[in-house]
């Protein structure tokens, strides 16, 4: 016979406020780093957290939301680059305003600078394995891909921010 546990919504509600006030900041963190706008991050950050909500039992009851949110956020701004690429769209402004936890401004601007040169996926495990300061393992788990695909991707990513810096 399966038990089950039910918790009730109020008590659900107040983990997952808790939740995203503990893991706010790097949830914003983490999607500014890939989308390289603070009103993109914002979007993607609150397009994570309403595809989290629904599922926020069962994820707790897991035991690691923020490995599960970390995917979420990759997963979904993959999928908006995939339709951007499919359409054609006019590039607006660079976003000035990026995390104010970067201390000088004119490396915030050479960073969020540098990552636009990277591809997705390059972006994506500089951005966790560096920004988000996760291991190979956690980085792969959270990229659906082989550890050997985050070092690979991790490398071509250093050498071409290595090169960019060098054009500096």
């Amino acid at each position: 016979m399966v038990r089950r546990v039910t918790v009730s919504v109020s008590d659900q509600h107040d983990a997952f406020t808790s939740f995203v006030e503990i893991r706010g900041r790097q949830l914003g963190r983490l999607c500014w780093g890939l989308t390289g706008s603070r009103s993109k991050a914002e979007d993607l950050a609150q397009a994570t957290l309403e595809r989290l909500w629904p599922r926020w039992q069962r994820v707790e009851q897991a035991g690691d939301p923020w490995a599960y949110t970390c995917k979420i956020a990759v997963s979904i701004h993959s999928s908006w680059l995939r339709r951007a690429s499919s359409r054609t769209e006019v590039p607006g402004e660079v976003d000035r305003d990026l995390p104010s936890d970067v201390p000088d401004p004119t490396l915030r601007l050479d960073i969020e600078r540098w990552l636009r040169q990277l591809g997705r996926r390059q972006r994506t495990v500089i951005v966790l394995r560096f920004l988000m300061d996760m291991s190979v393992e956690d980085a792969a788990e959270t990229m659906s891909c082989s550890t050997g695909t985050v070092k690979s991707q991790t490398a071509r990513a250093l050498n071409r921010l290595r090169k960019i810096a060098d054009e500096v």
